[in-house]
């Protein structure tokens, strides 16, 4: 949760803790020891020197007409602490002139060098400070007033700001030369304001100066509270005293850790934040990467990641690694069906809008003295999707960090398994298994939790284990976001209004994707059925329909969308969680049940609750071929089998009311030998990349995915390991990969 390399004296702490980590503790490692000392030691330090009325300021920045003097005033007042606006108080007394005078007397360059000396040459402490607009321009006078405040950004739409200004009758501000439009220059500024601050007020269209300072408040009130977003295990059973236990984590704890001791997953212990109607209209012409760093910041702590450091990850995550600008565009396919596409990644997946992020997030919450190797069951896409994101994490990281993904053997399509190969690089490997992905995934999570086996890899090594599947608190989060923004651009593209309800219909396999759907509705989206789509292997939508969660007699059928073949649903843990209102005992009844006798039933009360939301039903191979042939016919879109999946189940359960959107997780490439059977090409049986070339020659929708066909030649050549089914051979694997990579 701290910054280490913010913070050295914690550093420090850190080192020292781990140089005393070999201290046998039973047959336990507590491998996170020295970081709760040294967050123990961070809370106490803060909490002696923060408080709302203390020697720290609170400095409010933002664009000229952002309201930084007003709402600084009314601050004051509620505080009872001095204010100070720099242009009035500060500059205008130092150059007994106007700043307006001074701007034409010196020119642009010249007055920030003597506003940033004026600023240098000032100190205060417990007030409140309102910024010019210019003042994040000079790195020397705001690392000067960061050391002893908290920034606020006022992050006010761009067309309030321009309307402002007009009625405030200014036509020039610093930096704008003859020619520059207002609006570009306010643009450009944005890059400053996000470099500096600590915190940010989003402030929507309408809002009053009073409703802006008590969000300033609340914002430094959650910004000083370092311990009150935390995560429990879904099978934490609390207290009956209500006495808080230690088993509470945070963020980057949760990240790191990935599953959690008892075998529970981690959730937030409090409410997903929610965003007000305003908030959610002054989203609607945000781009994807504006959006998603307005919702990440209500969903991560700033003492886990600092608001600035977050929004360079997303930057690297979704700037240039994504085929279209708009990242997770929506297509209107037909009457009242639009199609998220959720492929224009580097390797073709859903998968890419969350691990293009993650490995980033993963990487600055680790602490400096361990190695880390991610461990990954894969159906499909995961796998490459993994490999690619961990490879883009800095050239220092990659020493720390290594990832081994673990494929059936058998269970992939032939494209899937090229690029699973295909996409290792210095720190990741691919591991094909003689099983199925339930074995791969119930194989990882066992030795997760055998503490034996772990605490000896950091005995003997100082390498950690963790995971990046959707069990991963940080890998599931950002998916949240483009559940969010495809409903924003059905507002922006004026098919709806903002609050009119829409259904969602998802492919789901691990119930990770439709969960984060969940709480996209619970952060203020209104949508309203979620639709389960299935394959064959139909576990969800029988548990959905009945209460019985029933592997007893069921096995596992390799279908036309293999990242869907699975029978264990990890996610599902998360939302009958939350719809058990938080009942940890129930969840490891349930699930331990699930281990040793293959099924359990759920009560008619908790069935009722699921049903209100969530609709479900299944599709046939016949019906998913039928379905990609139909749809190339009538629009010429081509789907993917798994979003055919989802297309067969929302025609038959849709009510046509309300917009549905279908998520395409998978570019239809990926899948040649399914499409070209559907769409009836004769050429099935040529080598895989020619078949992407014939299928890519196809004057169709979506166009094709040009990285995909770029790395084929090179991803057939590669080797990798095959392994037993054995969870004992898996470890020597894993235990030889990390000789291989840290030793």
């Amino acid at each position: 949760m701290l910054h280490f390399n913010r913070c050295p004296h914690l550093k420090q702490i850190a080192q020292k803790c781990f140089s005393r980590i070999h201290v046998r503790m039973d047959k336990h490692v507590q491998l996170f020891l020295s970081r709760t000392f040294a967050l123990a030691e961070f809370r106490k330090s803060w909490h002696s020197t923060h408080s709302l009325v203390g020697d720290k300021n609170i400095i409010l920045m933002g664009p000229p007409g952002a309201g930084k003097t007003t709402v600084g005033r009314i601050i004051g007042q509620k505080l009872g602490c001095c204010v100070i606006d720099v242009d009035d108080d500060i500059l205008e007394k130092t150059w007994n002139m106007s700043v307006s005078e001074k701007l034409q007397d010196v020119g642009n360059e010249q007055f920030l060098e003597e506003e940033g000396k004026a600023v240098l040459n000032f100190s205060t402490s417990g007030s409140v400070i309102s910024l010019t607009g210019s003042n994040p321009m000079h790195d020397a006078s705001m690392w000067h007033l960061k050391k002893n405040g908290i920034i606020v950004y006022l992050d006010v739409p761009l067309i309030d700001i321009v309307s402002r200004l007009k009625l405030m009758k200014i036509d020039r501000i610093v930096g704008q030369d003859a020619g520059t439009p207002m609006k570009d220059l306010l643009k450009f500024r944005r890059q400053y304001y996000k470099k500096w601050y600590d915190t940010r007020v989003f402030c929507e269209s309408g809002a009053s100066p009073e409703e802006v300072a008590d969000k300033v408040l609340c914002a430094v009130k959650r910004y000083q509270d370092v311990d009150s977003e935390t995560f429990v295990s879904t099978r934490h059973i609390w207290p009956k005293d209500n006495e808080r236990k230690v088993s509470t984590k945070f963020f980057s704890e949760a990240v790191i850790e990935g599953l959690a001791s008892d075998g529970g997953l981690f959730v937030p212990e409090k409410e997903f934040p929610k965003l007000s109607c305003g908030e959610w209209k002054s989203l609607v012409g945000a781009t994807y990467i504006e959006r998603a760093q307005i919702l990440l910041e209500k969903c991560i702590h700033p003492a886990d990641v600092p608001a600035a450091r977050l929004g360079e990850m997303i930057e690297a995550a979704y700037g240039e690694n994504f085929a279209c600008s708009k990242i997770a565009p929506v297509r209107h396919l037909s009457g009242n069906q639009f199609i998220l596409e959720l492929f224009h990644g580097p390797t073709g997946s859903f998968k890419d809008l969350s691990l293009q992020l993650m490995p980033h997030l993963f990487a600055h919450c680790i602490p400096p003295s361990c190695n880390y190797m991610i461990l990954v069951a894969t159906s499909g896409d995961t796998g490459s999707a993994v490999l690619n994101g961990f490879s883009r994490i800095s050239k220092n990281d990659k020493r720390r960090i290594a990832v081994a993904t673990f494929f059936p053997e058998n269970g992939v399509s032939d494209f899937q398994k090229a690029q699973i190969i295909g996409s290792q690089k210095e720190n990741g490997w691919a591991v094909g298994v003689k099983s199925n992905f339930d074995f791969c995934q119930t194989a990882v999570k066992g030795i997760f939790r055998d503490s034996d086996f772990t605490g000896f890899l950091i005995m003997e090594y100082g390498t950690v284990l963790s995971s990046a599947n959707s069990i991963n608190w940080g890998r599931l989060l950002p998916q949240v976001v483009y559940h969010a923004s495809a409903y924003l651009d059905l507002v922006s593209q004026g098919f709806i209004s903002f609050g009119s309800p829409v259904d969602v219909c998802i492919p789901t396999g691990n119930f990770g994707n439709i969960l984060a759907a969940v709480y996209a509705k619970m952060m203020g989206i209104p949508i309203r059925k979620f639709i389960c789509a299935s394959n064959q292997n139909h576990v969800l939508t029988d548990f959905i329909k009945t209460g019985h969660y029933d592997l007893r007699e069921r096995k596992l059928t390799q279908t036309f969308s293999p990242a869907i073949d699975i029978l264990k649903a990890s996610n599902l843990e998360r939302h009958l969680h939350l719809m058990a209102e938080k009942d940890g005992e129930l969840m490891t009844k349930l699930f331990n049940q699930l281990e040793e006798q293959h099924h359990f039933q759920i009560e008619k009360m908790l069935m009722d609750r699921l049903q209100q939301d969530f609709v479900a039903d299944w599709c046939s191979e016949g019906e998913c071929l039928a379905a990609i042939r139909s749809t190339y016919n009538t629009s010429g879109y081509i789907l993917d089998p798994h979003t055919a999946v989802a297309k067969v189940v929302a025609d038959r359960t849709q009510d046509k009311t309300c917009p549905v959107i279908v998520s395409s997780t998978a570019h239809y490439l990926k899948f040649a030998p399914a499409i070209m059977q559907a769409l009836k090409i004769k050429e099935i049986n040529q080598a895989s990349s020619s078949q992407l070339y014939l299928l890519s020659s196809y004057n169709a929708l979506p166009p094709p995915h040009e990285a995909l066909l770029g790395r084929m030649k090179q991803q057939e050549k590669m080797e990798y390991q095959v392994c037993a089914a054995d969870v004992n051979v898996l470890k020597n694997q894993v235990e030889k990969l990390i000789q291989n990579q840290f030793v």
